[in-house]
């Protein structure tokens, strides 16, 4: 992938990740979450993580984004507008975030490896989807199936919890 790509896709993740803290709006908020969770996709595949990169987008910025979106309709949007921006918090949160990437800026430029060009990763042929498979079914089957039950009955329970009560 060329640098310009790269940067291209990175600012786009980055803009938008922050969008999605900005936006008072809910759903502005998740179809800037879709859009962050896409370019992170187009960073992963430029990696030649492919598999990585579609399971970004099938299942974060499909399935998860479905679950915001019906979480975002049960809220009670007129709430949340009329509630007031507490500015002491705000500039806080600005100055620890300030904090945290001057930190991390002086960081990385004291590190002689970070001025340095990363090379370039070898090219794999053993498939990344057959290794995973055997890895997830072989020697993780007991939480994989732990973890598909859970998702089972938190979908239940949403279902339960969301139901009207007759009138």
């Amino acid at each position: 992938m060329s640098p310009f790509l790269f940067w291209l896709f990175a600012l786009l993740t980055v803009v938008f990740g922050a969008a999605v803290v900005i936006n008072r709006n809910p759903v502005a908020s998740a179809l800037s979450l879709v859009v962050s969770f896409l370019g992170l996709a187009a960073l992963f595949m430029s990696l030649n993580a492919y598999f990585i990169g579609i399971i970004q987008v099938l299942v974060y910025a499909g399935a998860v984004m479905v679950l915001f979106l019906f979480i975002i309709m049960l809220l009670d949007l007129r709430a949340e507008e009329r509630r007031q921006i507490n500015w002491l918090a705000s500039a806080g949160g600005l100055a620890v975030a300030l904090i945290l990437s001057s930190q991390i800026f002086s960081v990385v430029g004291h590190l002689a490896i970070a001025h340095k060009a990363f090379p370039p990763l070898p090219g794999s042929t053993i498939d990344d989807v057959r290794n995973i498979g055997a890895t997830l079914f072989g020697n993780y089957n007991l939480p994989f199936q732990i973890v598909g039950v859970l998702v089972l009955v938190a979908t239940i329970g949403v279902v339960l919890l969301s139901k009207r009560e007759p009138r």
